[in-house]
């Protein structure tokens, strides 16, 4: 499957900061060599003693085998983190006994090679789903080389292990000061189709070396996911292996954040935000056959929550996502996607922007309405809609694209 770049793809792979504590390796067990590509589909990252981490993952009630490990893990492991196994080509979703026994393979070669408890590894996968590995040791196989190659993370090499038919690597990273003490955020994702999170993404794993006590941690990324991957979408549909986790090592010499009283907290808080943000947007700007990025604000709702539904039935709506594709301000779609969410909204208050221009007012096309103008607002590669419907104090936004023939291109040929 050949794959056009994504118009949205950056120049080069992004300056990420070293995470103290933190190394990788990568490697590659042949998932792609049917294709005849050349390529790593494997990492590996291993965490020095004192590092914590917190996750979320699929609701999908078919839920890979990897996302049912590490929940387990984080419940008997206690938030403590020893090592990561990510391999891309194969999900290991509904894949039966034979996926567990996969994922005690490669435990025991973590817990072997890198002398770790089991309780602290953590297993993802993605790819094809319903194909069990002929041998459970497939990847548990690579794990004692790669433990002899682990060093300072190479971000874009780890970020392009993972991929499956994202276009470009994607991560994001900087350097904060926290409470006195600089603080390195580092951050990788994978994701491009199959993209309506429900809990977190496809999947991303951000690290940091402050210390953050485990059920903090777990605060913080629940309302980092709700800010950034949990308000974006595709194609409306939920994977079986989304995972977010985030993983910090305490080695950048501040004391352990315990308290959500802390001031330190809101900040780190803060910037988990922006870097979850950062990473989900380039995953919807991957989009399969994406061709815009559209930004979808309600207000006036009577709950944030309704605004939200409301939104996302704007960002999933086919036919908006097509209209957009051509070029074509129907707004009457977008009218069409709000009525469809149920939610309270007030008719004769709705009212629709496509960037600045406004296409309806009170219940009815703009009296000044302008075709030419409205085509125009939403040739752009970057679309902002934008709703009132005058019910209440409510507001939210999410991150969608359009929806291209080459969507289906990409879908038909999944498998070949």
């Amino acid at each position: 499957m050949n794959l056009k770049p994504s118009p949205f793809a950056p120049d080069s792979f992004p300056e990420l900061p070293q995470v103290k504590g933190v190394r990788a390796a990568t490697g590659s067990r042949g998932f792609y060599a049917a294709r005849e590509l050349d390529r790593d589909d494997v990492f590996l990252f291993a965490f020095e003693p004192g590092t914590h981490c917190a996750g979320v993952f699929t609701r999908s009630s078919t839920a890979s085998a990897d996302v049912q490990w590490c929940r387990e893990a984080l419940a008997n492991g206690r938030g403590k983190a020893a090592a990561l196994v990510v391999n891309s080509g194969n999900s290991n979703a509904f894949t039966g006994p034979k996926g567990v026994l996969k994922n005690e393979a490669t435990l025991a070669a973590m817990t072997s090679a890198l002398d770790v408890e089991k309780a602290h590894c953590f297993l993802g996968a993605t790819g094809v789903i319903g194909e069990p590995l002929s041998d459970p040791n497939f990847v548990g196989s690579i794990v004692p080389e790669l433990s002899q190659m682990l060093t300072t993370p190479n971000w874009e090499a780890c970020a392009r292990a993972f991929m499956t038919t994202d276009t470009f690597p994607k991560g994001a990273g900087f350097t904060r000061e926290i409470g006195g003490h600089n603080a390195a955020f580092a951050g990788i994702a994978k994701g491009s189709g199959m993209i309506a999170p429900n809990m977190a993404t496809m999947l991303a794993y951000v690290f940091t070396d402050l210390d953050v006590a485990p059920n903090l941690l777990d605060a913080a990324l629940r309302a980092a996911c709700a800010q950034s991957f949990n308000a974006i979408s595709v194609d409306s549909d939920t994977s079986t292996s989304d995972s977010l986790m985030v993983f910090a090592t305490g080695k950048n010499g501040a004391p352990t954040i315990t308290s959500d009283s802390d001031p330190r907290y809101s900040d780190f808080v803060d910037a988990l935000i922006e870097l979850c943000l950062d990473l989900a947007l380039q995953i919807v700007k991957d989009g399969e056959g994406a061709s815009k990025f559209i930004s979808v604000r309600v207000d006036g709702a009577k709950s944030d929550a309704s605004a939200r539904i409301i939104a996302a039935d704007i960002a999933n709506s086919p036919l908006v996502k097509t209209a957009l594709a051509a070029n074509d301000a129907n707004w009457g779609r977008v009218v069409m996607a709000v009525g469809k969410s149920g939610e309270p909204i007030t008719s004769e208050h709705l009212s629709i922007w496509f960037g600045d221009v406004r296409v309806a007012e009170s219940g009815a096309r703009a009296a000044n309405y302008d075709e030419a103008r409205a085509t125009e607002a939403v040739s752009s590669p970057e679309i902002e809609i934008k709703v009132s419907v005058g019910s209440g104090p409510g507001c939210a936004c999410m991150y969608t694209c359009d929806l291209t023939h080459a969507y289906v291109d990409i879908n038909g040929a999944y498998r070949t």
